[in-house]
Order: structure tokens, then C-alpha cells, then sequence
């Protein structure tokens, strides 16, 4: 019997996907798990398994296609087995014939907008072409391409369109400044001590440092590691850390598991695993979401203070920029220090501007003990 299989929803949200390669062609067998076909989602590049064992007998798309949630990704039957999607039924009874996607012939009833192939369409897309002002040259006033290339070298302009990540940050980014109040709050630690440290040790990550002396901070202000559920206030007593990775594709945030668990040479060793996965692609959904708050190192990009915006579903967000001299007051007198720029913007429904004043001094406390 043959077994339709839909694409699921492999991550939070997850509306689509793009087929990058199939493992098996048509006709050949699969084992149970075995993977199927390489998909490209928002955040991830995936494997998805074969749901059975048996013959292959249909591809729901391929290479370079994007397919949608539930749409049918794959048949998969008994050898000699075959398979064929139900015919469409006339009013009548009768069957229907099979919709190939040619195009009507100009003037005929009920077609509006320019002609042309869906391949023309999406190349004018990437190109910015408007077709409406693009006259055709191909059979029957048809749109081709050389006609959309011959009108995007006349433009000076150029659309470029989203990647998915950049798609997917654009949601989260807005959503977050939708629905949450922020309010940020500045502050300069001295970065001596820290930096001394990470020598000591081999220089591990910066922000692997950076999680291990937040942590006791955290723990004493149970509402920067919190969420806003409704009218309710969850207070996570456990951390999950997470801290921005940046990539070519998109600023993405990779997630510590239980930091507060982890020995300082494991935690620094997870950082590098992390990061290292989010560059190559190569992190699970569960390891780039669910943090209980965040810490983004500006400062390996040459960043300073900035306003940092708080992933939805958190309450806190801390931004370290770049170490740099600073003019000090100390004793009536002053002093050229190093400092790092920080930058904290907290959820104002549930963290008041004084219990923000106090996290902050704590911080740059812990950051210069």
C-alpha cells in the first residue's frame, strides 16, 4: 500500500521549505529513518527521514523548489507498486484533463496582466522588473526572458529579495518591537580583569567568559531570566543562554543548555561548537531557540553601544561592545582606562527603570571582580 507523506512542521512557525537535494530517486528502495531528501528551512539545513520502508514512488518537488507544510512531499509504496494522484471530476462525472500550466492566448476571456512563463515571473522578481510596463516579444505578445533582462539593463534599481533567514528575522524582530516595551539603559565595565582572565586560560570565547559571570546576576534578579505569559510572570529557575552569531546569511542566536552546569572549559568548548554550527549550518531547530536570555557580543564586530532588541519570549537582552580607552574620574583626578560599552534593554511590563539600574551595576560588577 502506498504511503503518502506530508511535510511536517520540523520547527516553530515554519511555513515552508526548500527542497536543496534528494537522497533517492524514483523507483528506488528506502529504509525506515533512512534520509530522504536534504530540506532548507529559516534557521537550518535538515534530513528529513523516510516515515517507512519501501519503494519510492513520487517526489513532491525538486531541486531548487520550495515546497509548503503539509503539502505531499513523497509517496512511498511496495515494490512493483504504482501510483498516480487522483484524478480531478468534472461536474458531470467525467474526468477531468490535467492541467499542464500553458498559457491562454492574448485577448481571450478573463485574462488580465502580462503573459508570461512562472520562470520569466520569478527571474523578473529578482531582478525588479515590473512586467506590467514590459512588452513581450515572444509568440502571441508573451513576456520572455531576454525581454526581462533587456528591460532590468535599462533601471538603475535592483530588488533584492530576502533570504529565508533574513525573512525569518525581519518576523521576530518585528514582533518583538510590536509587543514588547522596551527600554534600554547604559553602562561601561572595566575589562582588565576579564581579559587577563580569558589569557590565563588559553583565550576561550569571549562570551563563554561573559555567560560564566552573568550567571550569579541572573540568579539574583529572577526577572531578566523571565517571560511575560499573558497576565502572568514566568520566572525560569534554570538558564538556558543563548548569544548572537555573526553570520554572511543573518545575525542568529545559538542557545546553552543548563550554563549554569557546565565547568568553565565545557562551556567555552559548547560556545565553539555552537558557533561553529550556526556558521556551517549545521545546528538542530531545539539549539537555536528557547533561550532564557541573551548576551551579543558587539564587540567582535567593532560595536559599541547600541539598542538591542529583545528576543520575543524573554525579558532581557545585555550587548557588550568592543573594549576601548576611557577618560576615568577616580579620586579627583583622572585616568585612562579600558572599558567595555554595555548596553541592556529590558522588558518595562515587568522590570522597572531602578531594578534595570541595579542589574546593570551588578553586571559590571561580576564582569570586573
Amino acid at each position: 500500500m502506498a504511503h503518502e507523506f506530508h511535510l511536517p512542521d520540523v520547527g516553530e512557525g515554519l511555513v515552508e521549505a526548500v527542497i536543496v537535494s534528494w537522497y533517492v530517486e524514483v523507483g528506488e528502495t528506502v529504509e525506515l529513518d533512512q534520509p530522504l531528501v536534504e530540506l532548507e528551512t529559516d534557521k537550518a539545513i535538515i534530513d528529513m527521514p523516510s516515515p517507512v520502508a519501501g519503494v519510492l514512488l513520487y517526489r513532491g518537488g525538486e531541486d531548487g523548489e520550495t515546497t509548503e507544510v503539509g503539502s505531499l512531499l513523497a509517496v512511498i509504496g511496495e515494490p512493483g507498486e504504482s501510483w498516480e494522484r487522483a484524478a480531478a471530476t468534472s461536474p458531470v462525472g467525467e474526468p477531468a484533463a490535467p492541467v499542464v500550466g500553458s498559457l491562454p492566448e492574448a485577448g481571450a476571456s478573463g485574462v488580465q496582466g502580462p503573459q508570461a512563463l512562472p520562470m520569466v515571473r520569478r527571474l523578473a522578481e529578482e531582478l525588479g522588473v515590473d512586467l506590467s510596463g514590459v512588452p513581450g516579444t515572444g509568440p502571441l505578445g508573451r513576456i520572455t526572458e531576454q525581454d526581462v533582462r533587456a528591460a532590468a539593463s535599462a533601471r538603475p534599481t535592483v530588488r533584492v529579495p530576502m533570504s529565508r533567514l533574513r525573512k525569518r528575522i525581519a518576523e521576530n524582530m518585528a514582533r518583538s518591537w510590536r509587543e514588547i516595551p522596551h527600554v534600554t539603559t547604559y553602562g561601561h565595565a572595566e575589562s582588565g580583569t576579564l581579559m587577563a582572565e580569558r589569557s590565563r586560560l588559553g583565550k576561550p570565547p569571549v562570551e563563554a567568559l561573559l555567560i560564566a559571570r552573568l550567571l550569579p546576576v541572573l540568579a539574583r534578579f529572577p526577572s531578566f531570566n523571565s517571560a511575560v505569559e499573558g497576565d502572568v510572570i514566568v520566572e525560569r529557575r534554570f538558564y538556558d543562554i543563548g548569544f548572537a552569531v555573526d553570520t554572511p546569511d543573518g545575525l542568529t542566536v545559538a542557545v546553552v543548555r543548563d550554563a549554569d552546569s557546565l565547568p568553565s572549559e565545557e562551556l567555552a568548548g559548547e560556545v565553539r561548537r555552537l558557533a561553529e554550527g550556526v556558521k556551517e549550518r549545521t545546528l538542530g531547530a531545539d539549539e537555536l531557540r528557547g533561550q532564557t536570555f541573551t548576551i551579543s557580543n558587539i564587540g567582535a564586530v567593532g560595536g559599541g553601544h547600541g539598542t538591542p532588541i529583545i528576543p520575543y519570549g524573554t525579558s532581557a537582552i545585555l550587548s557588550v561592545g568592543r573594549a576601548g580607552p576611557r577618560a576615568v574620574v577616580r579620586d579627583d583626578s583622572i585616568e585612562i582606562v579600558r572599558q567595555f560599552p554595555l548596553s541592556l534593554s529590558y522588558d518595562h511590563r515587568i522590570i522597572d527603570g531602578a531594578e534595570g539600574r541595579r542589574f546593570m551595576a551588578a553586571a559590571i560588577e561580576a564582569l570586573e571582580e
